[in-house]
């Protein structure tokens, strides 16, 4: 997964104002006690951290 198309994923699950302000605040257990930005930044798959949002959204299983 590229990192557009996890931002594509992040805006449709989450809406396009609040994904981003969402991933710079939300600290996931699922990502060491990272931010979704923090993740990124070091070097963690978008694929890895798609999955840790879409199991602390509880998100439908048709978008993993």
């Amino acid at each position: 997964m590229r990192h557009t198309e996890f931002w594509v994923r992040m805006e449709e699950a989450l809406g396009t104002g609040y994904a981003r302000s969402w991933s710079q605040l939300q600290v996931l257990t699922e990502l060491e006690g990272r931010t979704v930005d923090e993740a990124l930044a070091a070097g963690i798959p978008p694929k890895t951290v798609w999955r840790a949002v879409w199991e602390h959204l509880q998100l439908p299983a048709r978008e993993r």
